[in-house]
């Protein structure tokens, strides 16, 4: 691990640091359920998240299209995901729960003046809901949500922005997530790339994406850089 402290730290949300999974199968088998399609369990559902409620909803329509739902190719993307959003917009933040060492972590490392930043490929509107409903929100200096800026994760760009607002280098920085989308994107962008092992990713170990760090909490993560700082 670099041996240069971190200033600032971006955390990925759902699968990092609030379990947001149960909300989003909701969201996504009311809308299913409204187009004439089968509900999916919450594992299959879990699989998809990550790059997005839009290409969760269009992963969900492959897989029936591929089960013999030929209607599927007579829907329009644009009002499914309007339905879905509907849908969204009720369930988010009704079962959002933070993970274990989550809350102590983040406390911990503001108190000892590291800057934090959220960074999420959700919707910025849904964030902001899932951090307010958790009581994470007066953490995050930054929030930047799926449709905040003209790209998102895994383009370098959503910590560029993060590392520009703060006036912080790439050598002082790390974004730590659940999935190989967090490690991809803090590679792209110079940083550190930290990551927890109990998130979605897919389905697949986290370890297969190589992090720079593997941490069982964020309160692990908080121990890590204090005991720098401590050091220092």
């Amino acid at each position: 691990m670099n041996a240069v402290r971190p200033r600032l730290i971006t955390f990925d949300l759902d699968g990092t640091m609030v379990d947001t999974a149960a909300e989003i199968a909701e969201a996504a088998n009311r809308t299913l359920r409204e187009i004439g399609l089968p509900t999916r369990p919450l594992g299959e559902v879990t699989v998809l998240i990550g790059h997005g409620t839009r290409e969760l909803m269009r992963g969900l329509l492959a897989q029936a299209r591929e089960a013999g739902h030929t209607q599927v190719d007579q829907l329009d993307t644009d009002a499914v995901m309007a339905c879905f959003e509907r849908h969204y917009h009720d369930t988010t933040g009704t079962d959002s729960r933070l993970y274990p060492g989550c809350l102590e972590g983040l406390q911990r490392l503001r108190d000892a003046g590291v800057q934090l930043a959220c960074v999420t490929n959700k919707e910025i509107r849904f964030a902001r809901r899932v951090l307010e409903v958790t009581g994470l929100a007066p953490f995050f200096g930054i929030v930047i949500g799926g449709d905040s800026l003209v790209e998102k994760k895994p383009h370098p760009l959503v910590i560029d922005h993060c590392l520009g607002a703060l006036s912080v280098d790439q050598s002082q920085a790390a974004h730590v997530g659940d999935s190989s989308i967090d490690v991809d994107t803090a590679r792209r962008a110079g940083v550190r790339a930290w990551a927890v092992p109990y998130g979605y990713n897919g389905g697949r170990a986290i370890e297969t994406a190589q992090p720079d760090g593997l941490f069982a909490s964020i309160d692990h993560i908080a121990d890590h850089v204090l005991s720098d700082l401590q050091a220092a």
